[in-house]
């Protein structure tokens, strides 16, 4: 998406009203700018494709319901389609604007949506979770613009719609005020669904039960991150929360912990746009993670706070990330019309830093062009990026025992050194004294913590990472008990080719010299290389990622430098 100038308001800055311009659907914007007809006009396009996955077999339990890719019908689906449809019969430059075919279909969908719901008030998560009420505020988060928009459209006969979609509301509801959650984003899901739900049915009960919540603090640690420290999923997820509960509660203070995490997030930051996600402990880690996602939060606070810095990240959102990509958001951005206006003007973003973030156990090292990051706790516990191509994991392994997958607790730093470090034992056990063995023989009588241990090997690995000139030096050293099997592994991303390297079976070998992996204008160099043996997958290690991969080998003691840039 190109920059576009934004229409302006009478309401003045979006800092002089922080809170009441954002309250609710606003009709001071009755222009919208040109980026938003184009989502509009984009998610017109992909709504037939909603036409497959419906159930139009009026003899099924679930006719009028939304499937998801495994062909089943459910909750989440099917208020993704409501919500899809009352924001574009919503929308006057829609061809769905108003229109009384589409209507029908989302009746028939909020019905079906009611068969979902439980006599207490919660939705199923077919994947995992059953009588959910987290699951439920996720499915709000469409259904209640859904309702909105449509209440607000005034179209003839919708009458009964809404009336589903009210049932469907305050039946949830009735669950939010009871229900409990699984993780630390869901408390933030399900208050910011109690705050947004008493907006349009003010209920005393709505707001004891967010207080209640609220009471327990948000969980963001010094560096600015979640508990989650789910970079791609859970952390935007949670900030836009916090928003809609800063804005329903009046409590502006909600917006300090937004501030903190988006601007520790400036530090995660790809070269190319990404966000890291190594560090994530949820499903989200190590995936490839879009800017995107935060886009809503970083606009909101841009314009609130008139910082430059997050209008230069909502700017290279829109840069790296296609208007398709960005339309998904649309209902957000009508909900909150004061978000149209044009962004200030743009402050550089930290581009040449070394930053550890201790509480989430990773240093960042971004230089420009390229940026590596270290992870404790993570067998995977280096990456390095430069433009597209991408080193996406650095895992280390010894055949020491079947545990010899190298991870470490902590990371130091000496000088301008970064060190992980792990020590391992492989005892072996001598005979039980004649008292401690039981009369019948039975094992499980005898447990090993009370042999004695004798022949104990040991094994010690560490890993110094420092900056060189264009990239970083890795020494890998491994030593204790002798002639014990090494595997190093460099996992690339899928796109790319090699130079310098020799296929075997499904992996690549570097056995001297540098290697290379291009992905158009981008390259990586890496290496000198070293093969002793071809045993890449040792027992006790990792399986072997589906993705390019070189692989390294020697035997201890293995001392090994290896440099990427």
């Amino acid at each position: 998406m190109q920059r576009r100038s934004f229409i302006q308001s009478s309401l003045g800055t979006i800092c002089a009203v922080p809170f009441l311009g954002f309250n609710a659907l606003s009709r001071t914007y009755e222009t919208k700018p040109a980026w938003l007809l184009e989502w509009i006009k984009i998610l017109d396009e992909q709504m037939p494709s909603f036409t497959k996955s419906r159930v139009s077999d009026s003899s099924k339990k679930h006719f009028g319901a939304y499937m998801d890719a495994a062909e089943m019908p459910n909750p989440h689906s099917t208020a993704g389609y409501i919500g899809r449809a009352c924001m574009l019969m919503y929308c006057p430059e829609s061809s769905f604007y108003k229109s009384n075919e589409t209507l029908k279909t989302v009746e028939k969908a909020a019905e079906a949506l009611l068969k979902f719901q439980y006599s207490d008030g919660t939705v199923d998560l077919l994947s995992t979770n059953f009588h959910s009420t987290p699951d439920t505020a996720f499915v709000l988060e469409n259904i209640i613009p859904a309702y909105k928009f449509l209440k607000e459209t005034k179209i003839s006969s919708s009458e009964k719609t809404l009336a589903f979609l009210e049932k469907f509301i305050k039946n949830a509801a009735e669950a939010l005020i009871v229900g409990g959650i699984h993780t630390p984003n869901h408390r933030w899901v399900v208050t910011a669904a109690l705050v947004k739900i008493n907006e349009i049915f003010p209920d005393k009960r709505l707001m004891n039960r967010a207080e209640q919540w609220l009471a327990e603090h948000i969980d963001i640690d010094p560096d600015g991150q979640y508990t989650e420290k789910s970079t791609h999923v859970y952390s935007p997820i949670v900030n836009r929360a916090l928003i809609d509960m800063a804005k329903g509660l009046n409590k502006p203070k909600l917006l300090n912990d937004v501030r903190k995490n988006l601007m520790m997030t400036l530090y995660y930051i790809h070269p190319n746009g990404e966000v890291v996600t190594e560090g994530s402990s949820r499903q989200d880690r190590g995936v490839v993670g879009k800017m995107s996602v935060y886009y809503g939060n970083y606009r909101y606070m841009a314009l609130l706070d008139n910082n430059g810095q997050m209008a230069e990240v909502c700017r290279l959102i829109e840069k790296t990330n296609s208007a398709q990509a960005l339309a998904g958001y649309l209902g957000y951005f009508l909900e909150n019309p004061q978000l149209w206006r044009e962004l200030p003007a743009s402050h550089d973003l930290p581009t040449n830093y070394a930053k550890a973030f201790p509480f989430s156990g990773l240093v960042r090292i971004r230089r420009e062009n390229w940026d590596c990051t270290i992870l404790s706790k993570n067998t995977s516990w280096l990456t390095f990026h430069k433009g597209n191509a991408v080193l996406q994991a650095m895992r280390v392994a010894c055949s020491f025992f079947g545990k010899g997958q190298f991870d470490s607790e902590k990371i130091e730093q000496q000088s301008d050194t970064w060190i992980l470090t792990k020590t391992l034992e492989g005892p072996y056990y001598q005979p039980f004294d004649k008292q401690q063995i039981s009369a019948d023989g039975d094992f499980e009588k005898m447990p090993r913590i009370l042999r004695k241990q004798s022949e104990v090997q040991k094994m010690v690995t560490t890993i110094k990472i420092k900056e060189k000139l264009n990239g970083i030096e890795v020494e890998i050293e491994m030593k204790g008990t002798e002639n014990v099997p090494v595997s190093l592994e460099l996992i690339f991303r899928q796109g790319g080719t090699f130079r310098g390297v020799e296929k075997f079976t499904n992996s690549y070998l570097l056995s001297a010299g540098t290697g290379e992996y291009v992905i158009g204008e981008d390259k990586i160099s890496f290496g000198p290389g070293k093969i002793e043996h071809k045993g890449l997958q040792l027992r006790g290690a990792l399986p072997a990622s589906d993705a390019p991969t070189v692989y390294i080998t020697g035997f201890t003691p293995f001392k090994h430098l290896i440099n990427l840039y």
